[in-house]
């Protein structure tokens, strides 16, 4: 078994969600949210901070750790056990350019039930309901 780390973000702006389209030779398609691999001697917030750039061209800035997702999957010589530590975000406008290394081929911000649909995967959707819980919670505050 491979243990794997990443960080990633729930980014906002006025309300809406930035997510990306991932399009690998047609074999995997579908909207994620950005996160990616933690760097040797990295700290879980910059990370995220870094893959959300990296991935989206957004220089978004944490709001507060959200939790944890955890889920497995197999690579031809093992199976990969993966955390993902996520951290809502916020951006300061509506720009997004896809990484187009990464298979990235569309990026933007989709009010938050669009979002919720157009999420490929369940452990996302339920890191989106508990940080647009905690966005909206942010808002009742101030």
């Amino acid at each position: 078994m491979i243990e794997a780390t990443s960080c990633g973000g729930v980014v906002i702006f006025r309300g809406k969600i930035l997510l990306l389209y991932k399009n690998y030779k047609n074999k995997y398609d579908g909207w994620v949210l950005p996160k990616g691999t933690v760097e040797a001697g990295e700290e879980h917030v910059d990370t995220a901070l870094r893959e959300v750039r990296e991935e989206t061209g957004v220089k978004a800035t944490i709001v507060q750790y959200i939790g944890k997702s955890q889920y497995s999957f197999v690579v031809p010589e093992d199976t990969v056990e993966k955390e993902v530590y996520w951290y809502l975000m916020s951006a300061d406008s509506y720009y997004s350019r896809p990484q187009r290394e990464e298979h990235f081929v569309d990026s933007g911000y989709y009010k938050y039930h669009e979002a919720y649909h157009l999420l490929k995967f369940a452990n996302e959707k339920q890191i989106l309901e508990q940080a647009y819980a905690a966005y909206q919670e942010l808002r009742r505050k101030q």
